[in-house]
């Protein structure tokens, strides 16, 4: 009898055992999914967090979304960061940059909702008109491939240079058929475009960082990109099989509500374009 008891102790401690190691790993598997506590965004501080502190303080709480806001000044780290799930999300980019990043680096980030268009500029600090460049002048633009090409049509959009039939989101300036003021190309991170205007003749620069250094997109340009079916909008991204991870969507509904429309237009006036 005394040994019956012992073994019916031992077989209620080794099954209590288990049921605590099976809750454990519930729990485990619970956290990792991703789906519990704050949503920690990864975004570039001008207008990306801009936008989304204007949503964590007025829209977020009453929809029940714990919104976490880190900001980024490069164009690597948000997306590696949500690769490696450091962050749960990013908004900072547009959708030909992250083909070409997910291409080179081998990560697997989609887009949840486009938000915005930053319209890419020409700035200078010598001329008042892209036509008064003179022959020989240097021109800042982007390092990366895909903002480089961008630069590159928006020069050629307006008769500055022409490319070559057929380039796509990767031409450089080897791909220049015509150039007749013998322009020159100073190739920098796109982050210090602004920076470069006291060193050449002009710099074409992103929205976020030309909004950044003070310049105002819709006054300053010597040339701008056009809205009109334009592909580079800026969108919220997640890792792929996130998407469906109810903070997301509700932040994706936030970030296209009437209320961020009329954030968006009456901060930016016209600098920054909102998209949906």
């Amino acid at each position: 009898m005394r040994n019956t008891a012992k073994l019916t102790t031992a077989v209620l401690a080794a099954g209590a055992l288990t049921l605590g190691l099976t809750a454990c790993g519930a729990d485990k598997d619970s956290g990792s999914s991703g789906h519990t506590g704050p949503l920690v965004v990864a975004a570039s501080p001008t207008p990306h967090a801009e936008i989304l502190d204007f949503v964590k303080k007025n829209l977020a709480k009453k929809a029940g979304l714990d919104l976490q806001v880190r900001e980024f000044t490069d164009y690597i780290t948000p997306n590696t960061a949500t690769e490696d799930g450091d962050v749960d999300a990013n908004y900072f980019q547009n959708q030909p940059y992250l083909d070409d990043f997910n291409k080179k680096r081998g990560t697997h980030i989609v887009p949840v909702v486009t938000v915005h268009l930053e319209p890419l500029g020409l700035y200078s600090h010598k001329v008042k008109k892209a036509d008064a460049l003179k022959s020989g002048a240097t021109i800042a633009v982007p390092n990366d491939s895909v903002n480089e090409a961008r630069a590159l049509k928006l020069l050629a959009a307006n008769g500055l240079i022409t490319l070559k039939g057929g380039v796509g989101t990767e031409a450089t300036p080897q791909d220049i058929a015509k150039n007749p003021k013998n322009l020159k190309f100073k190739e920098v991170e796109a982050a210090q475009t602004p920076r470069s205007l006291d060193d050449v003749d002009a710099a074409v620069v992103n929205g976020n960082y030309a909004i950044s250094a003070g310049l105002k997109p819709a006054a300053d340009a010597l040339v701008l990109e056009s809205a009109k079916n334009n592909p580079y909008g800026n969108f919220l991204a997640v890792k792929k099989g996130e998407e469906k991870d109810p903070r997301v969507k509700k932040l994706a509904r936030l970030l296209t509500s009437p209320e961020v429309k009329k954030f968006i237009e009456d901060k930016y006036q016209g600098s920054v374009i909102p998209s949906f």
